[in-house]
């Protein structure tokens, strides 16, 4: 049997990043190089060549200043979804505050882009144990799955009693939550959906972790990546700490070439299509 695997992009630049939240005011956004545009259109190139398709889980803010960009992604043939207004993580957020940001980035992207919008992410993976009313709000709001609890112990995000595959949580039970890809091991999750762990790891580790889900436990995985991160030329705040430097850099330069090996040794959909309702292996011509 042939799994399809879930492929997802988080549309944001690189100055947006919750580790830089301390070097870089939301306020200068606007003051930094935008570089989101030319790198997520060298993305969408890519999967043309592979022949993917994707969800594109994309900020308000950026669907609010290019708006061609989010027509684009549709125009391809991509999903597109919701990754709040200006990620702002859900932890730091009031119910009602997170209501609003969701809400707005909601009615941006639609109207944008003239499609409806059911998935969302939440930045940083910030929904876990002590915010999942955001569950219940995501549910009232019309979206039809998240994908924005990570079953893995990490600093900044995770939530490893989760479950590691799609669920209905009892605080919103017409909400499908999608979970990022974990591989189990010794009683422990490890990450293998993305992110700085796919750029940490070699990539035959990688594609291992992937393997081990589709074969050995019959299940899809969901993937995902930004599009800064196949941007090592990206300007470089000063003063940032090692630990975050190295999270934020390491490996850009490979980055894109073990992405299009990813794309050659698995088939990919969108979240929508492998997750809600039965998808079909591309191949690349």
């Amino acid at each position: 049997m042939t799994f399809v695997n879930a492929m997802s992009v988080d549309v944001e630049d690189y100055f947006q990043v919750s580790a830089f939240e301390p070097h870089i005011k939301r306020k200068d956004w606007d003051l930094w190089p935008q570089r989101v545009v030319t790198n997520t259109l060298r993305v969408l190139d890519m999967f043309d060549q592979y022949r993917v398709r994707a969800t594109f889980f994309t900020l308000g803010w950026v669907a609010e200043r290019y708006p061609n960009l989010v027509r684009e992604i549709v125009r391809r043939g991509h999903e597109l979804a919701c990754h709040g207004y200006d990620h702002v993580r859900v932890n730091l957020q009031s119910l009602e505050e997170f209501r609003q940001d969701v809400s707005r980035a909601k009615r941006i992207l639609e109207d944008v882009s003239g499609v409806g919008v059911i998935g969302y992410r939440a930045p940083s993976y910030s929904i876990g144990p002590s915010n999942l009313w955001a569950l219940t709000i995501l549910e009232e709001l019309g979206f039809k799955y998240s994908s924005s609890i990570y079953p893995v112990r990490h600093d900044l995000y995770g939530w490893p009693e989760a479950p590691r595959f799609p669920f209905r949580p009892k605080q919103a039970p017409k909400l499908l939550e999608i979970p990022i890809a974990t591989v189990r091991l010794a009683k422990r999750n490890y990450p293998c959906g993305g992110g700085g762990y796919f750029r940490l790891y070699p990539y035959w580790l990688s594609r291992w972790a992937l393997r081990q889900i589709n074969s050995k436990e019959g299940r899809p995985a969901a993937f995902y990546f930004h599009p800064w991160e196949i941007d090592p030329a990206q300007p470089r705040p000063q003063g940032i700490g090692l630990k975050t430097h190295l999270r934020h850099y390491l490996n850009l330069k490979r980055m894109e070439a073990r992405l299009k090996a990813l794309l050659r040794d698995f088939c990919w959909d969108t979240v929508h299509n492998v997750f809600l309702k039965p998808a079909e292996c591309r191949s690349a011509a």
